[in-house]
């Protein structure tokens, strides 16, 4: 199987542990590193767990820069995956299944029910929730997605290429955090996947294991193995680990009764990334975030750009600068009225700071917060 994940290079510490667990616990596995960067850093072209690593921006995109200056760098990352796997699909006629795992993964054991899936299924993916009972985590499915896209497996079956096509069109377009507009990066549109096309949806307590799925959690070790809800570790998705919403999800969560296996795992993944020079790799900084001329991108620019009549005016959106982007756009005051669904992307509304208290502090907690700052004197309610 080609596996692959694809990071910007402040992420290469999260990628190396990633590369190193597939290639120890998956027999034949080959590693693909798909770089969101201008060129590779030594750093990684030295690392042996590295099969190959490839830049997005020869992946076959007619004009690369044009689509990574309306992107951030978190979106970035993710809207190059459905070009990048059919790049892979292209590029390796003689493999047949290929997988996607985001950098903060770790595999633990052989993939081997999705190694038999892939024979018969072509488009394998798992839900953020196996079962109802934390409406926190229900909710925020809602929010960003039902499927966690930090896992797709494809084959090689015109079922999958027709979905990665689709899938990169959308992307190209769309791949923002715009929750207002029912869209979260790469991920949102696979609610629609299982509509479009036959899907299969793999409900297994050892893949893609991660912070959302810690309530009510079974980890323990039996004959030397890890299980989770009576079903064989295979990968944990150390999702939030940055934000620090891990820590406090550890806390919300888990119990003295079932936190010590998977808080002993979760100390050592830090200590792998450690290992693998996390306190200097992961301040390197991203060669999308400036112009030509070293000065920064800034985010008005970014969101004026997604105005496609601009890819016309700058097609290298690079060699200008924020001033002549928003003036072509406009000005700052036409962009709040023409853009105004682009500039919700950035809006701090209501809806995403009771969102972002609710992942803080629990729904109910943000609920009663909220219910005492409208019933307050003077809250004109």
């Amino acid at each position: 199987m080609i596996f692959y994940t694809s990071i910007c290079s402040n992420y290469l510490p999260k990628a190396m542990a990633l590369a190193e667990s597939v290639k120890r616990h998956c027999p034949n596995a080959y590693f693909v590193l798909c770089l969101v960067e201008r060129q590779i850093p030594d750093v990684a072209a030295a690392y042996p767990h590295f099969d190959e690593i490839l830049l997005a921006k020869d992946a076959g995109w007619e004009n690369f820069d044009s689509f990574m200056f309306r992107h951030s760098i978190v979106e970035a990352s993710t809207a190059v995956k459905p070009r990048f796997m059919q790049h892979l699909v292209e590029r390796y006629q003689s493999e047949s299944k290929f997988v996607y795992l985001d950098p903060d993964v770790l595999v633990y054991s052989d993939l081997i029910e999705l190694e038999a899936l892939l024979d018969h299924e072509s488009i394998v993916l798992c839900p953020h929730l196996l079962r109802p009972g934390n409406i926190d985590m229900e909710i925020s499915s809602l929010a960003h997605g039902s499927y966690n896209l930090g896992f797709l497996a494809v084959s090689r079956a015109q079922n999958a290429i027709d979905f990665l096509g689709w899938w990169a069109e959308r992307l190209f377009l769309f791949c923002y955090d715009d929750k207002s507009r029912g869209i979260f990066t790469d991920q949102k549109w696979i609610d629609l996947v299982p509509s479009f096309f036959d899907a299969y949806i793999l409900k297994h307590h050892g893949y893609d294991f991660a912070t959302w799925s810690l309530l009510g959690s079974d980890m323990r070790q039996v004959d030397g193995r890890y299980m989770i809800n009576g079903d064989p570790l295979r990968f944990i998705h150390f999702s939030g680990l940055d934000s620090g919403t891990i820590d406090k999800a550890i806390g919300w969560w888990l119990t003295d009764d079932n936190k010590d296996t998977f808080v002993s795992l979760y100390k050592e993944y830090l200590g792998l990334l450690a290992h693998h020079g996390q306190e200097e790799l992961g301040k390197l900084p991203w060669t999308y975030s400036t112009y030509a001329d070293g000065r920064p991108v800034g985010k008005a620019a970014r969101i004026a750009y997604r105005n496609s009549e601009l890819w016309q005016t700058f097609p290298s959106p690079f060699d200008v600068d924020d001033a002549q982007i928003l003036q072509a756009a406009g000005g700052e005051g036409a962009m709040v009225e023409t853009n105004a669904p682009a500039l919700a992307a950035v809006s701090d509304g209501i809806l995403d700071r009771f969102a972002r208290s609710s992942r803080q502090i629990g729904l109910g907690p943000t609920m009663l917060k909220a219910f005492r700052k409208i019933t307050r004197p003077g809250s004109g309610a």
